[in-house]
């Protein structure tokens, strides 16, 4: 793999810190600025909404601008963003910081996705975005509860201050170790919203918000379902957070790897699985030991469908993915505030701490069905004796972007 790769790894671990070390600083941080706890919430709620209006504002923005270029925008962006965090005199300055940040998110891994595709072989692309997205799943692992122990001991604002430099880093990796890919030819924002009249690609965006968001239906409510249900002490919910984000590294390099080879097959069993998962978590909650292994076995299905996800809209997409690509990153996060809304009205509803789990099922195999109809609609259209980009132990389409580039373009 290109050492590039390492350099969006780093950009991708910096922004996935950001995301989620709030929700484990949010008493400090709401204490300090004297606002209530909801009120400290719009830290979370911001940078969410930030992400899904910030990724199609600024890769529209960036259409006339080359991708390397534009990632070392976007990362400047959010080392800004998270040095205005760390100095803020006041909560609204915060949540701006937290919202220029935002900007970045969406953009930076769509465009991202764009470059480590570009960067490999075709029959490697998919374990190249996974390479890449292996930066966010790491930061669950290391980057949120090192930030949290930090902020805890020495104050958010050093966490925070951290972060940027995290950011920094990345830029200079970027700037250092990406190539200088040419911008396509001919693609303007035309092009790029195009993409969105291909009814495959809206599918994907579809199974993205479904199937990400069965994962977070349940894991935005790891923390009562885990001490009021199964037992735990309250300390025990971060490093169950770690198991989580162990699956999650786990998951996003098996399904990259595997998408590559049969992507729709991918996505059948994964997301299948995932609603299996979810269902039987009513029931295992009750266990520590089961629950344990299961918060594991749903962060290792949930992020095994990104990569093979991300690479479908690419794939669909065709010339003019980079707009599609950032959208769906967006996707991912509707699904994570869609999922965590009707987790909430269930719970509201007398319903218990487990209920959730049943919802994040019903979305995961909603998901299902849509990669069902997907398939089934792409067969029907092929010309008939061209082989479905994406089937099991076939070759990419004609039309399908792979099969343009020529396995002798890798750019290292």
């Amino acid at each position: 793999m290109p050492l590039a790769l390492l350099a969006l790894a780093i950009g991708a671990f910096g922004i996935g810190t950001t995301e989620f070390v709030i929700m484990g600083l949010l008493p400090q941080v709401a204490h300090d600025f004297g606002v209530s706890i909801p009120t400290g919430g719009l830290l979370v709620t911001g940078y969410a909404l930030g992400v899904m209006f910030g990724a199609p504002l600024m890769t529209v923005l960036g259409t006339r601008v080359p991708r390397k270029r534009m990632l070392m925008i976007l990362m400047a962006l959010f080392i800004a963003g998270n040095l205005l965090s760390a100095l803020a005199p006041a909560f609204s300055v915060m949540l701006a910081g937290r919202i220029v940040a935002s900007l970045a998110h969406g953009a930076f891994f769509g465009i991202g996705s764009v470059v480590a595709a570009d960067l490999v072989a075709p029959d490697k692309k998919a374990g190249a975005i996974a390479m890449m997205f292996t930066g966010l799943t790491v930061a669950n692992v290391v980057g949120v509860p090192l930030g949290t122990l930090v902020g805890q001991s020495a104050g958010w604002r050093v966490t925070f201050a951290g972060v940027a430099g995290l950011g920094v880093l990345g830029l200079a990796g970027i700037a250092r170790l990406v190539p200088d890919l040419p911008r396509p030819e001919g693609v303007h924002l035309r092009h790029e919203l195009a993409a969105f009249k291909n009814a495959q690609v809206l599918l994907a965006m579809a199974m993205t918000v479904l199937g990400f968001g069965g994962v977070f239906a349940a894991i935005t409510y790891i923390a009562p379902m885990m001490t009021r249900v199964a037992g735990f002490a309250d300390g025990s919910v971060t490093w169950l957070l770690v198991l989580f984000g162990l699956g999650m590294v786990g998951g996003n390099l098996v399904g990259g790897r595997f998408a590559d080879r049969a992507l729709m097959p991918m996505l059948y069993v994964s997301l299948g699985a995932l609603a299996v998962v979810l269902a039987l978590f009513t029931l295992t909650a009750h266990d520590k030991v089961a629950a344990a292994v299961t918060v594991a076995l749903i962060g290792a299905l949930g992020f095994a469908t990104v990569p093979p996800l991300q690479k479908r809209v690419l794939d669909q997409a065709h010339g003019a993915p980079t707009l599609a690509s950032a959208v769906n990153i967006g996707a991912f996060n509707l699904g994570n505030a869609l999922s965590a809304w009707l987790g909430g009205l269930v719970i509201a509803a007398g319903l218990g701490y487990t209920a959730p789990n049943w919802v994040g099922a019903a979305l995961a195999a909603a998901a299902l069905v849509l990669a069902l109809v997907s398939s089934a609609l792409e067969r029907r259209t092929a010309p008939q004796g061209t082989a479905v980009a994406g089937s099991a132990g076939s070759l990419p389409s004609a039309g399908s972007d792979a099969a343009r580039q020529p396995a002798a373009a890798v750019r290292h």
